[in-house]
């Protein structure tokens, strides 16, 4: 039987990226949903003080306006995160600034943070009552004068909606942005950040959202302080600023960052190099090229207690979920562990490639 997906990706396909993603958010919001099948109890991670009842998630980007969340939970995603959100709406970089390298299976984009604000994201929120974890990633406005009281702003704005918060500092289309990762300005947004969560009467973790195009002396410096702040978790990695040689598109030297399938060597690494720094006092969320059940369970042996997608629903569509959940399972009972007990088991060979 052909799969919603397999119907739409041609008609979705001749549109240019960026009006392909509106309508796919268009067709979530106001067409009948699907169900997905029960989770297997040997797929439920606890971790950050929740549970969640897969290890797949949705990576920011796609829902950024929390505007279908809800659909995608229900699409077999054990997680959502929504945004970049900022305080103010804007709109983002010049069109077009979004392509698919279909050859490559990849995606350039440079949307700079797109978004209408917290104000409509957190009034949705507010009125979900299901269980589901959202995560909600929060950033600054292009124009901010005091970029981090923005990160802080996000934190106050989502305390009570959020089932925990992503930093992003690690976007490639803000320009300046990544100057927060440097220890200086990232010691100090940490701090604020956390304080503010602090006053906050319900506790929400704090991850951090890394770029892969780190040195190592550069990595060293997030992780210790990370382990410093104490931060709750961290995401490896954003989209990368590098070419790879291999690229085919013509769209390949279009500005912005890239993800998909050519972004999943790096960041697998950088996710094993941040998982050997670790050394077990926080989680972390790997992404980046994940567009097949290998590959998933890859990230996962790299180190990810959680992983997320979302380039790939463009090649692959929702049935991806599916295939992951089945064969990790699959692995699970197969070897006779758990996913505690795959997690990290390849990370010294993966961190070297």
């Amino acid at each position: 039987m052909i799969s919603m997906y397999q119907f739409a990706r041609p008609l979705l396909h001749l549109l240019d990226a960026e009006d392909a993603h509106q309508a796919t958010i268009a067709l979530l919001k106001f067409f009948p949903r699907l169900k997905a099948s029960p989770d297997p109890p040997d797929l439920c991670v606890k971790t950050l003080g929740l549970s969640f009842p897969n290890p797949i998630g949705l990576a920011a980007g796609f829902d950024k306006d929390a505007e279908v969340f809800e659909a995608m939970l229900k699409l077999g995603f054990g997680f959502v995160e929504v945004g970049t959100l900022t305080p103010k709406a804007q709109p983002g970089n010049p069109r077009p600034r979004a392509f698919r390298l279909t050859p490559d299976r990849g995606v350039i984009n440079r949307y700079g943070f797109n978004n209408h604000g917290h104000a409509p994201a957190r009034a949705r929120l507010e009125h979900y009552r299901q269980s589901g974890i959202i995560g909600v990633n929060i950033g600054a406005n292009k124009d901010a004068s005091d970029r981090i009281q923005d990160y802080v702003a996000g934190i106050e704005a989502f305390a009570t909606v959020a089932s925990y918060f992503t930093i992003n500092v690690s976007s490639p289309n803000t320009p300046g942005l990544r100057d927060l990762q440097e220890p200086k300005m990232l010691t100090e947004l940490l701090a604020r950040a956390i304080e503010m969560r602090n006053k906050q009467n319900l506790y929400k973790p704090i991850l951090l959202k890394i770029a892969p195009d780190l040195s190592h002396a550069q990595l060293d410096d997030i992780v210790r302080i990370a382990r410093m702040r104490r931060v709750d978790g961290m995401i490896v990695s954003n989209t990368t600023l590098a070419r790879p040689t291999m690229l085919k598109s013509p769209y390949r030297k279009e500005s912005g960052g890239l993800s998909g399938a050519p972004l999943f060597t790096a960041s697998t690494q950088i996710l094993a190099q941040t998982y050997l720094r670790v050394e077990h006092q926080f989680p972390l969320i790997g992404v980046g090229g994940i567009d097949s059940p290998e590959r998933a369970r890859m990230k996962i042996e790299a180190g990810a207690t959680l992983i997320q997608l979302y380039s790939a629903l463009i090649y692959e569509g929702h049935e991806l979920i599916q295939k992951i959940k089945d064969d990790l399972s699959k692995t699970l009972q197969r070897e006779g562990i758990t996913l505690s007990q795959l997690t990290g088991r390849k990370a010294k060979h993966l961190a070297q490639r």
